[in-house]
């Protein structure tokens, strides 16, 4: 599990990079930039969550050790 939320890391990453390539800065809420606007938002929701869950599981399993 630990190394599928690093794959899902890794995708949400490359996502969020070629996102912001497809941003154009000039008219950011345009026809265009919406969508490329969308895909940066969700890619970095993904990684805050993805990253939450990894310190969870972290707590969690300090916590068993005690």
């Amino acid at each position: 599990m630990k190394y599928f939320i690093y794959i899902l890391i890794a995708i949400a990453s490359v996502l969020l990079a070629y996102n912001t390539i497809h941003l154009d800065f000039k008219d950011l809420f345009g026809k265009d930039s919406k969508a490329a606007l969308v895909g940066v938002f969700a890619s970095a929701c993904t990684i805050v969550l993805m990253l939450i869950l990894l310190i969870s599981r972290r707590i969690q399993e300090k916590k068993k050790g005690k």
